[in-house]
């Protein structure tokens, strides 16, 4: 009798982002590394466009074919919790209950106690780790500081009123940029700016002690952040490169690196370009912690990036391999490689030490102020970020809202009333669908 030598097959889905076309080949040559190691497996990578990935595990599911492995972008986390089996039954399990304690996998350790904090405890939900974050993001503010010494300005603005008083200076030289600051308008930044002052987008803690209902756009946090925004747009501090419909990421850098402005928030992810657009231009650049409201205590910043997803219901080999899998991919030296080929924070604190022991940061401040600002969330609901179902499509609520508001000389408590009240049916709908009120095809799939 032959014996059958096939390997077990781990099928892994994840997204690719059109902005980052090296995003997924790196993983696959991570997967050509652990088939090589372990022989017994063969992990498959797919791509899938990520605003569609969602919708297509949940028809794979449905049709009992679904990836052992699912990479989610951070909004799509409810989602992920609610999709299921045709039997009704939950598509993932925890990976840390799945785990069970062990130390390693396959001999490849276990790195999921050694989670950043703030990567860990997005995805704790029932008391356990859900999901793993291979890696992270959040949102930092570039400074030119060539510019901001010609104004006379000797160190970066750590609050809203600091950061107007900068913008004051850079806009008032004889020879300075039109405009102080940029930066795109869309929903992460409004996250960002809630959780910085302990506030919430919805009910039940955020979404984190029971199903979110109740979102609120309109909160005293949100119009803060709103009013602020509005106040320095109307001063002509803000340059606003938004249309309504197109998010304006590399206009932004744009603006930057040709130095129409002296400061831009967005993502960490942009250090390193940030950095190499200063050399070009001849002025010096550094990464500064995202500025908060100084009228109140700061809670934290919300990561962004994506985590790893365990299907429930896979058989003992499926399951170890996959998890080995899962390890292998935050491993220090697999996440700390990973890290200088993308520029996304990795998860763990031993891919950080190991970047620091290397000398990284040392080289590279601007990819440590992201791991210093993730470090300093309080761990609240506020600082976790909220769990919503449809989030993508409720953060487009809050970007036409605002853009109105800049553009169309709307009254903004009125405009993000309005915006509650959309984001809520959003969230109705979704909430219905989950409950078996309406069919899937009834809400949006972002």
């Amino acid at each position: 009798m032959t014996q059958n030598t096939d390997p077990t097959v781990i099928t892994m889905w994840m997204p690719h982002y059109p902005v980052i076309p090296w995003f997924m080949g790196w993983v696959t040559e991570v997967a050509k590394t652990f088939n090589h190691t372990h022989p017994d497996y063969r992990v498959d990578i797919e791509g899938y466009d990520w605003y569609h990935l969602p919708n297509a595990i949940h028809q794979a599911a449905l049709q009992g074919n679904p990836p052992t492995i699912a990479q989610y972008f951070y909004t799509s986390t409810q989602e992920a919790y609610d999709t299921r089996r045709a039997d009704g039954s939950p598509l993932f399990t925890s990976v840390e209950r799945a785990l069970d304690g062990r130390t390693e996998i396959l001999g490849e350790p276990v790195v999921l106690d050694d989670l950043l904090p703030a990567a860990r405890e997005y995805y704790v939900y029932d008391g356990a780790v859900a999901a793993m974050a291979p890696l992270t993001s959040t949102t930092l503010l570039y400074a030119n500081m060539t510019q901001l010494a010609a104004a006379g300005i000797a160190d970066v603005p750590r609050t809203w009123h600091e950061l107007d008083i900068a913008c004051r200076a850079v806009v008032a030289q004889r020879d300075g940029p039109p405009h102080a600051i940029t930066w795109p308008n869309h929903g992460w930044l409004f996250q960002q700016s809630v959780a910085q002052q302990g506030g919430l987008l919805a009910d039940h803690d955020n979404g984190r002690s029971g199903r979110a209902e109740t979102v609120n756009l309109a909160s005293s946090e949100m119009m803060a952040y709103v009013r602020w925004w509005q106040r320095l747009h109307r001063d002509g501090h803000y340059l606003y490169l938004g249309d309504g419909n197109e998010v304006d990421w590399e206009r932004n850098f744009q603006a930057f690196a040709e130095q129409r402005v002296a400061f831009v928030l967005t993502t960490s992810v942009e250090s390193t370009r940030m950095a190499d657009a200063g050399r070009r231009g001849g002025f010096d650049v550094r990464a500064c912690r995202m500025p908060h409201n100084g009228e109140v205590p700061y809670a934290g910043n919300v990561i962004g990036g994506d985590a790893l997803w365990l299907a429930s219901g896979i058989d003992q080999a499926t399951r170890d391999g996959a998890l080995a899998f899962i390890q292998f991919l935050s491993s220090p030296a697999n996440a700390a490689a990973r890290h200088r080929e993308t520029n996304f924070m990795p998860g763990t604190r031993g891919a950080i030490d190991l970047l620091d022991d290397q000398g990284w940061f040392l080289e590279n401040p601007h990819h440590w102020t992201a791991v210093a600002q993730l470090e300093a969330n309080d761990g609240t609901a506020a600082g976790k970020g909220a769990l919503l179902g449809d989030f993508a499509a409720i953060q487009n609520v809050m970007t036409r809202a605002m853009h109105d508001v800049l553009t169309g000389g709307v009254n903004a408590d009125e405009r993000f009333q309005r915006a509650t009240a959309e984001a809520q049916r959003l969230l109705d709908n979704y909430n219905e669908y989950c409950a078996g009120q309406r069919p899937r095809g009834h809400i949006l799939i972002h």
